[in-house]
């Protein structure tokens, strides 16, 4: 799909990689509708790139379904959605007193990394299909954020790296689900970022966090998340997989 003139929504897109990528969409020509929680920089943020701001709370279906209904008509459709929002914990199975991990703390993560994002999917979807195909056949395209520890979770992030799993683990069948309708879906796994707490430490306690990168050995930037981002939009024969996102890192135990 060309950028210019797409319908995209940005979910998490008052700041960080989403904030990134919502620039470099409307840059590229693209009508951008930020969905973000109330009290963020949302509402500046969409007024400095010409876009939409719609408050949404992904825990709370029933204002995520208002703000993808409000986007989607302010928009006049939707070819493509990016999501980004997210968090974790940090808390082992057992602690080191044999404690087991919380229960319901397990379940807060998963429902805000991987259901709420099955939400904004099903929702995402349902719009793209009322779309007349493109030339290449396509109605849309959906990303969504997984991260590096689905695949090496460290020490107390079994609830994380579940959740971000089950993130990748949607992009293949939910692409064949939707396959029908000429919608792909992909996953970007990220490794540390600029982002959130990561961009307020200081420069020497980033260093170790990334000695294991192959190459860069630093955080990543946001606009790199935005780059590729943009490229799986622009490339139909992306789909179905989640693409690492990480100068080759590969996180130890802890």
């Amino acid at each position: 799909m060309e950028i210019n003139g797409l319908r995209v929504m940005v979910v998490g897109g008052a700041s960080g990689m989403a904030r990134a990528t919502a620039e470099r969409l409307a840059a590229g020509g693209a009508s951008v509708a930020i969905l973000d929680r109330p009290g963020t920089a949302g509402p500046d943020v969409a007024a400095a790139i010409g876009g939409s701001f719609f408050e949404c709370d992904i825990l709370d279906e029933e204002m995520t379904d208002a703000a993808i209904a409000g986007a989607v008509e302010t928009l006049g459709g939707l070819d493509a959605a990016v999501n980004t929002a997210g968090g974790g914990i940090g808390q082992k199975t057992l602690d080191k007193n044999g404690e087991p991990h919380d229960l319901d703390a397990f379940r807060q993560v998963v429902e805000l990394n991987l259901v709420s994002t099955f939400n904004l999917n099903r929702l995402q979807a349902a719009a793209m299909a009322k779309n007349e195909p493109n030339d290449d056949e396509e109605r849309g395209a959906i990303i969504n954020t997984s991260s590096i520890a689905a695949f090496e979770g460290q020490i107390g992030q079994v609830a994380y790296g579940a959740s971000k799993a089950g993130v990748a683990g949607m992009s293949l069948v939910m692409a064949r689900d939707l396959g029908f309708y000429g919608i792909r879906v992909n996953a970007i796994a990220p490794s540390l970022f600029l982002t959130g707490v990561t961009e307020r430490l200081p420069e020497e306690f980033r260093g170790p966090l990334t000695k294991d990168a192959a190459f860069p050995k630093r955080m990543g930037k946001p606009d790199e998340y935005a780059r590729l981002a943009v490229a799986i939009i622009e490339n139909p024969m992306l789909n179905g997989g989640t693409i690492r996102l990480d100068a080759g890192q590969r996180f130890a135990p802890k």
